[in-house]
């Protein structure tokens, strides 16, 4: 036997040997599996950095041909004046997307606030009428109460020959008004119940505007944008505004000296009068009303408006005069208006 055992071996040795290996067999597996993933993310971060790269290198050379622009004569009053007409440029658009962030604000406030008033007028109604409801419930179960009293004192107050003769059927009398009182004191019961329910819910959560709501919201943004457009307009720079966010620094030549000196002075004064400006409400909800009547729609579910539509610039007087001339606002983008847009 030991001879056997000496040439086959032992079977729980077998068995041991058989689990370490199918231990090793498993590690090995999942290291090949972590050693795959590690291996993709190292592709990954060195993707990442030869991106890094190329985007340091790109504003490097931005950065000398800068460099080369600002120790330029010639060009350094350009340069100039190009990043004050960027900078306001990025100014009213900021604007303009603080305009409509509060006017959409206001109008999903003034909303919910219309909603929350009808829906506790609806819950006052519901809980005035349960507690209806209760009252005539109670009234019916005092009724219930004093028949089950009076019949009962009836019963007990008959003489043996008449309880005889008539004792069963006031017994079921007794016991009918029982049950329905018994009910009536349920239903009584359910209908707290119902009235603690109501009172205990909670109001709706904030609703956003609907289609409506929207294209009204975007029509006083599209004014507001065409009010910005005829003050820069009117002052003569709305489109070397808007070209100072397209183009890069040093594609644009502003004049020598002297004439960029004039426009950064027509920038700061421009600049400044739009500050004082702000008592146009009433233009800007009228120059929306000449917009809604002209805008289209690609469809009923868009609420932005098709900007053939809303190309028309209305320049409302102090007298409420309205004068109309083309500048298609809303389809050259002034202001970034197309991301500000409700939709």
């Amino acid at each position: 036997m030991s001879s056997l055992t000496a040439i086959f071996g032992n079977s729980a040795e077998k068995t041991q040997d058989s689990d370490k290996l199918m231990d090793l067999y498993w590690n090995r597996a999942e290291l090949k599996k972590e050693f795959a993933g590690m291996r993709k993310e190292q592709w990954r971060l060195k993707d990442l950095v030869k991106e890094q790269e190329g985007a340091t290198a790109r504003l490097q050379q931005k950065l000398d041909y800068l460099e080369s622009l600002l120790v330029d004569p010639e060009w350094t009053h350009n340069v100039v004046v190009y990043y004050q007409l960027r900078g306001l440029a990025r100014k009213c658009e900021r604007k303009l997307a603080r305009f409509a962030e509060q006017l959409k604000q206001q109008r999903e406030q003034k909303k919910h606030s219309t909603a929350l008033v009808d829906w506790n007028e609806k819950r006052r109604a519901d809980a005035r009428s349960v507690e209806t409801e209760i009252l005539e419930k109670l009234d019916r179960i005092q009724q219930l109460e004093d028949q089950l009293h009076s019949k009962q004192h009836r019963l007990t107050s008959m003489s043996g020959l008449l309880r005889v003769f008539r004792g069963r059927s006031v017994m079921k009398l007794v016991d009918s008004l029982a049950a329905r009182l018994e009910s009536a004191v349920q239903e009584e019961k359910a209908l707290r119940a119902r009235l603690r329910e109501i009172k205990s819910r909670q109001p709706p959560d904030h609703q956003g505007l609907d289609v409506a709501a929207k294209r009204s919201v975007n029509l006083m943004i599209l004014a507001f944008a065409q009010q910005l457009y005829i003050h820069f307009a009117d002052a003569g720079i709305a489109a070397q505004l808007k070209e100072a966010t397209e183009k890069s620094v040093g594609s644009i030549n502003y004049g020598n000296q002297d004439e960029c000196a004039q426009l950064l002075k027509t920038i700061r004064q421009a600049a400044g009068s739009l500050q004082r400006s702000s008592k146009f409400v009433d233009v800007l909800q009228k120059r929306a009303q000449f917009l809604g009547k002209d805008a289209r729609y690609p469809n009923a579910s868009s609420a932005v408006p098709l900007t053939s539509s809303v190309a028309t610039l209305y320049r409302v007087d102090s007298n409420g005069a309205v004068r109309e001339s083309e500048a298609d606002v809303a389809g050259q983008n002034y202001w970034a208006i197309a991301k500000i847009f409700s939709r």
